[in-house]
């Protein structure tokens, strides 16, 4: 089916933050070469703000965990009748949600073989492989992405904490697994070392990274704890004001690049290679390289299989600081 004949198309991606975010570019080229088509998005309720304001999508279905709303989404994605849907999901939830729509439906290949290979034979099959948008893309075979990056819109009634004339450097120091995430006494050390140079660190995090943030910014004099429950918008608003972000490989690292903030992206048990990268954006990636245990998962874990966790421990806050100051000057 090629888009010249389609009308309307919903795009399906429940979870997570970073993975609905890596979406926009594929939403936005699709509208910007095809202007006259219809763009619904079907998220996860608690994501409705990574889409609810984007202008290229006119209707958005929220899917919900509760199991007794599922045949009421079904039938509202059905009474819509669709010409086309891309599913970027591609698990067993989205294949039950749209089962009737088969003949409809093209998904995004998740290339789970070539994910084992790399993560337990350490044999690189994905050496090649681009960034998740453009995969995300390969749905539409024909359809090439434009050179720009990730999209989320933010209400203009939202007004940041921050003070416009101090440098703030912003910390992100969560993420859902142990192994993604730099120590929080790394975090502490290169925020000393940030304040010697008159930066303020401003931290930040979602519902569950309270304690985390709490700590390091207990640890570091002037810094500011702006960690909420969830409310994206502030989250984005705020590191708007930022000079640049230091993060994990996690959702908060998309919202910055999102917001053209730029970024740089501490990867630990995963690698660039599964496409999770900060795109098309200003940003350094630090990581070990040639570590042997590298990656020990594709999406990380709770503690480190080898006991040793070299491939966060290894990464300084001295090399973070350098990696920054090169961003900053470049």
């Amino acid at each position: 089916m090629i888009l010249e004949t389609v009308k309307k198309i919903l795009i399906v991606r429940f979870t997570s933050l970073g993975d609905v975010l890596l979406t926009t570019p594929l939403v936005r080229t699709i509208k910007s070469q095809h202007p006259d088509i219809q763009i619904d998005f079907c998220v996860l309720d608690e994501l409705i703000q990574t889409v609810k304001h984007n202008p290229y999508i006119t209707n958005i279905i929220q899917y919900t965990r509760d199991e007794k709303l599922f045949s009421s989404i079904r039938e509202k994605i059905m009474d819509a009748q669709y010409d086309l849907v891309l599913d970027l999901q591609n698990n067993h939830r989205s294949h039950k949600l749209l089962e009737p729509l088969k003949s409809k439906t093209r998904r995004f290949e998740k290339h789970d073989f070539e994910k084992w290979m790399l993560v337990n034979l350490k044999i690189n099959l994905m050496y090649n492989f681009p960034p998740i948008p453009v995969r995300y893309s390969k749905v539409l075979p024909k359809l090439k992405l434009d050179d720009q990056g990730l999209d989320l819109f933010l209400p203009e009634n939202i007004k940041p904490d921050l003070d416009p004339k101090e440098k703030y450097i912003g910390f992100c120091p969560a993420s859902k697994h142990y192994t993604k995430m730099w120590p929080y006494d790394y975090f502490e050390e290169l925020g000393e070392i940030l304040s010697l140079h008159k930066y303020r660190i401003v931290v930040f995090g979602g519902r569950n990274d309270k304690g985390i943030c709490d700590l390091i910014a207990s640890s570091i004099p002037g810094s500011i704890n702006l960690c909420n429950d969830n409310e994206l918008y502030k989250t984005a608003i705020n590191m708007k004001q930022c000079h640049a972000i230091i993060c994990n490989d996690s959702g908060l690292m998309h919202v910055a690049t999102a917001i053209k903030v730029p970024v740089v992206a501490i990867f630990g048990s995963t690698v660039t290679e599964f496409g999770f990268t900060p795109y098309k954006a200003k940003s350094d990636v630090v990581q070990v390289e040639n570590l042997k245990c590298r990656p020990c998962s594709h999406i990380g874990r709770n503690k480190c299989p080898q006991k040793h966790f070299h491939c966060m421990l290894r990464i300084t806050p001295a090399t973070v600081y350098l990696q920054l100051n090169h961003l900053l000057v470049s």
